[in-house]
C-alpha cells in the first residue's frame, strides 16, 4: 500500500489543539527546572529556593533575595548511557550535573584547590572555596555559542570608548574568547550579539522619543534567530544572554517577553525597581578607561596618607545627587569634599587617592564608574544607591570592603563614616585592594579579571537551570 497516497494531513482543528499543547510542555520543561538558585554563600545550611515565588515576593518589596546558601540540593537526572544513547543536550546537562557535584563536594568537605596564580580567601568572599571550585570548573568546561547572524555596527560591535565602553570591550572579547565554540550542540549558553549602544547610535532618531525602531531591531533579530535555529525555542531563551551598558537596555529588552523574563541580561543598569532580577540577570560594572587602557588607574597611597574623610565630585543628575549636594555641597568642613565641579587645578583622580571614603551615588540611573575607580585607587567605595545589585554579589560580600547606604542615610553621612573604627576602615581598604583584580580590564583578558568574572556570573546562572529536548 502506498503510504503517501493514503495520507491525509491533520485537520485545522487538530493543529489548534496539538500545537499549543506541545509548546506548553516545552515551556513547563524549562520552567520546572528553574526552581533553585546557586549562591556562593558562607552559610553552611543549604536549602532549596523556589525562584518564581521568592524572587517575585522580594522584588515586590524592593529587596534583594537573601544570600542564604549555595544551593546544591538539585537532584541530578540519572541517565544510564549503556542503555540509552544520550543526545547532545543530555550530554551537556550531564556534564553540568557533574560540575554541581564538584562544587558541592568542595563546599561540604572544605576542600582547598591548587592554583599557582590566585586562591580566593577571606571575608570578602561569601564562600571562597565554593567560588574557586566553580571558577575552575568554568575554565575547564564553559562553552559559549555566538550567533553569527547580523552585521556590524549594530551587531557584533559596540564602541569601546567612554563610560559605556565596557559594552564594546566585552562584546569584542567574547567574540575572540577561548570559551567560544563553533558547535552550537556543545554550547552551554548562546550569546545574542546585538549592541544596545549601537542601536541607540545608529537606529534611534535623535529627539524623536520613538522607541519603536530600536525595539523592532532587537525583536526582529531574535525572531530571525528563533526561526533559523532550534535553541531559542527549546529553552524559551533561558540559556541565552544579552550584554549592554546603555541605560536604555532594560526597556529595549522588554520588547521580547521571554528575553525580559527568561534570558540572562548582563546590564550596567541593575535596578530592581526596573525589574532587574538578580537570580537570573547579571550586573555589569560600568568602567571608564579615559585612554582606552588601564594606564594610570591602578594604585594609591596607604590609609595613613589619606587626609580627606569623604569625597565626591559630579553633576547633579537625579534625586540622590541633588539631596547629597543640598546637605553637604556647601558645608565648610575640612573632612568633607563634595562638589558639583572641582576647583581649577584640582585633580579628580588625585582627590580619590587622598580620600578614605569615595561616594559612588546613583545618577539618573544606578550605574556609575565611580565604584570601580574607588577600588582601583584604594578608596573605600560608599555605594549611595537605592535598589542596586552590586556586581558579583553572589560571590563577593560587599559589606566587608564597601559602605552601603541609601538616600535616607544622606543626612547622617558623616556620622556613619566617623563611626567606623580605624581598624575596621583599614581592613575594608585592604580587602578592596584584594578584590579589585576582579574589576580590572585586561587586553587580552587574564584569569579572575572583569571579563572572566562576568562569564562566571553567567556560568552560575546557567547552573541554575536544566534545559530539556522538546
Amino acid at each position: 500500500m502506498d503510504f503517501m497516497n493514503n495520507y491525509h494531513p491533520p485537520s485545522r482543528f487538530v493543529w489548534l489543539i496539538v500545537v499549543p499543547l506541545v509548546l506548553m510542555v516545552g515551556y513547563l520543561g524549562v520552567q520546572s527546572s528553574k526552581g533553585t538558585v546557586w549562591v556562593l554563600s558562607s552559610d553552611k545550611k543549604v536549602a532549596s529556593t523556589n525562584l518564581s515565588a521568592t524572587v517575585e515576593a522580594e522584588l515586590a518589596k524592593d529587596q534583594l533575595p537573601k544570600k542564604d546558601g549555595l544551593d546544591v540540593t538539585r537532584k541530578e537526572p540519572q541517565m544510564n548511557s549503556s542503555k540509552k544513547k544520550l543526545s547532545n543536550l543530555e550530554r551537556v546537562e550531564a556534564g553540568l550535573g557533574q560540575v554541581r557535584a564538584a562544587i558541592r563536594e568542595a563546599q561540604s568537605k572544605n576542600q582547598t584547590s591548587n592554583d599557582p596564580e590566585y586562591v580566593p580567601e577571606g571575608p570578602c568572599y561569601w564562600n571562597p572555596k565554593a567560588f574557586h571550585r566553580s571558577y575552575l570548573e568554568m575554565e575547564k568546561h564553559f562553552k559559549i555559542y555566538v550567533y553569527e547572524d547580523g552585521e556590524p555596527p549594530v551587531f557584533h560591535y559596540s564602541s569601546s570608548k567612554g563610560i559605556l565602553g565596557i559594552e564594546g570591550i566585552l562584546i569584542h572579547q567574547i567574540e575572540l574568547s577561548k570559551f567560544r565554540t563553533n558547535d552550537p550542540e556543545k554550547a552551554h549558553v548562546y550569546f545574542l550579539p546585538f549592541s544596545v549602544f549601537s542601536i541607540v547610535s545608529y537606529v534611534y532618531v535623535v529627539d524623536s522619543h520613538d522607541w519603536g525602531p530600536m525595539k523592532n531591531t532587537a525583536s526582529d533579530y531574535i525572531d530571525s534567530i528563533s526561526r533559523k535555529y532550534t535553541y531559542w525555542n527549546r529553552s524559551l531563551g533561558s540559556d541565552h544572554f544579552m550584554l549592554a551598558c546603555h541605560d536604555w537596555a532594560p526597556e529595549i529588552s522588554t520588547v521580547v517577553p521571554y528575553l525580559f523574563k527568561n534570558s540572562i541580561r548582563v546590564l550596567c543598569n541593575a535596578n530592581t525597581s526596573e525589574r532587574f532580577n538578580p537570580s537570573k540577570d547579571v550586573t555589569l560594572p560600568e568602567i571608564y578607561l579615559p585612554q582606552g587602557t588601564m594606564k594610570g588607574l591602578i594604585g594609591g597611597p596607604s590609609p595613613s596618607k589619606r587626609s580627606v574623610l569623604v569625597f565626591y565630585a559630579g553633576g547633579i543628575h537625579g534625586y540622590i545627587r541633588q539631596v547629597l549636594m543640598e546637605h553637604w555641597g556647601k558645608k565648610d568642613d575640612s573632612d568633607i569634599e563634595i562638589h558639583e565641579y572641582l576647583p581649577k587645578n584640582v585633580s579628580y583622580y588625585g582627590m580619590i587617592r587622598k580620600t578614605k571614603y569615595c561616594i559612588c551615588p546613583s545618577g539618573y540611573e544606578v550605574a556609575s564608574p565611580r565604584m570601580v575607580e574607588a577600588l582601583y585607587m584604594g578608596c573605600v567605595p560608599v555605594l549611595l544607591k537605592d535598589r542596586y545589585v552590586a556586581p558579583f554579589s553572589d560571590v563577593l560580600n560587599w559589606k566587608n570592603f564597601a559602605v552601603e547606604m541609601t538616600s535616607k542615610d544622606i543626612p547622617n553621612l558623616k556620622k556613619i563614616l566617623m563611626s567606623i573604627s580605624q581598624k575596621r576602615y583599614i581592613k575594608m581598604q585592604r580587602r578592596g585592594l584584594q578584590v579589585r583584580r576582579h574589576f580590572v580590564v585586561n587586553f587580552p583578558p587574564k584569569r579572575y579579571d572583569v571579563f572572566h568574572m562576568i562569564l562566571h556570573s553567567i556560568w552560575l546562572r546557567r547552573l541554575n537551570i536544566q534545559v530539556h529536548d522538546t
